[in-house]
């Protein structure tokens, strides 16, 4: 069988269209947005033509997209470009203990080297935010508030609507990364209440290294990166011109199809949970069922054994699949999600992150489901955790 490839939280193949679309940017139109000059015009308007796909894909306005480098650029942007735009208001943010790397590694140098004051909510066992932990924690001196819109370990969707109507009636600013939500889920910033909005093209089967974040009208933030006047002159540097007409062209795409391929997904992901609980003992679904979960996501927690080991007899028979978050990969710490959500770091240890694409069908879920038993029972059999 070919490469059975589940692992698209991590990063997804670029779709033919989306290649189509950027190809004639890297050959022929290859200008400098910036010189006046036709060539140079030519790639202006392809990177305006794409950032009102990206608009319209989540009920924002043009002048609101900012386009970046992925969606870690995008989070650093929104947490750094506030804080030390807001500064002398305040100096004290509020984010959850789930948060993406990018997320959490940002509010701790804030904390560290700025003097700023983070308070980290706790979550309960399936990932939930709760929104009157955000009330209590919000004071006179909270600037922003961070909470992303869906975990890209467990699947949590978390109610981000309602912590928006909480933290609005304070004024404070809120910023959700909802890298792992765009393509999978509606949104509509508008609707949402939310003030920024982090993106990345390569999660919706676009490019790597290129990202969006929207930034509501009337938002302040200081750019991440200074220089010349891109972005109108929020973040400065050349555009990555293929990069945006490509993301454009993801963005739009997952935006027309979207219902169709989040039932689709739903299947796939019910159809594998089903089958690894009624045909493997000791194992746990982290995150909760149903619609609060992305439609691609399924994380199991198999007891007494240890992930890598499950994930290195996956790849001998021709399944990619993951640990975790794919920013923190190389370390052997436990996912910091699953702790969060209460599991001993050896349940940590002994987890997989399933992640579906539009390209998986079910002849491959069954083929998983026909061999993970098989190596579960194998690694258990050689675990002194295991009594079996």
């Amino acid at each position: 069988m070919n490469k059975i490839y589940l692992d698209h939280a991590a990063t997804t193949p670029i779709a033919p269209e989306v290649f189509a679309a950027m190809e004639p940017y890297l050959k022929e139109y290859y200008g400098n947005p910036s010189s006046i000059y036709t060539l140079g015009q030519q790639a202006a308007q392809a990177i305006s033509e794409a950032r009102e796909k990206v608009a319209n894909a989540i009920g924002a306005k043009e002048e609101e997209i900012i386009f970046t480098g992925g969606g870690s650029e995008s989070d650093n942007t929104a947490l750094k470009g506030a804080a030390f735009a807001l500064k002398d208001k305040g100096r004290h943010i509020i984010t959850s203990k789930i948060e993406h790397p990018a997320i959490l590694s940002t509010c701790q140098q804030l904390e560290k080297y700025f003097g700023f004051d983070i308070t980290y909510l706790d979550v309960d066992n399936e990932g939930f935010v709760d929104p009157d932990d955000v009330k209590k924690a919000l004071r006179d001196d909270t600037i922003l508030v961070t909470i992303m819109m869906a975990n890209n370990e467990i699947g949590t969707i978390e109610p981000i609507k309602e912590i928006a109507r909480i933290v609005k009636e304070r004024d404070v600013y809120f910023h959700t990364d909802a890298v792992q939500a765009v393509g999978q889920i509606p949104i509509d910033v508008n609707e949402l209440g939310v003030d920024m909005l982090s993106m990345s093209s390569h999660k919706i089967n676009g490019p790597k290294g290129v990202g969006a974040l929207y930034v509501r009208k009337g938002v302040k933030i200081l750019p991440l990166i200074a220089g010349g006047a891109q972005e109108r002159n929020r973040r400065a540097g050349t555009e990555n011109v293929a990069g945006i007409v490509g993301f454009g062209k993801a963005i739009e795409l997952a935006a027309e199809n979207l219902e169709e391929n989040a039932a689709y997904l739903r299947n796939l992901r019910d159809r594998l949970i089903n089958g690894i609980e009624n045909n493997i003992d000791d194992v746990i679904l982290n995150g909760p069922r149903g619609e609060h979960r992305l439609p691609n996501n399924v994380n199991f927690s198999f007891r007494y054994i240890e992930g890598e080991s499950i994930l290195l007899n996956l790849d001998m028979l021709g399944i990619a699949a993951s640990s975790g978050s794919a920013c923190s990969s190389g370390s052997l710490d436990p996912s910091h999600v699953l702790l969060a959500i209460g599991h001993s770091h050896e349940t940590a240890h002994g987890s997989i992150r399933f992640s579906l694409g539009k390209g998986n069908n079910e002849k491959e879920i069954d083929y998983v489901l026909e061999v993970v038993p098989g190596i579960i029972k194998k690694i258990r059999e050689m675990s002194p955790l295991y009594e079996g």
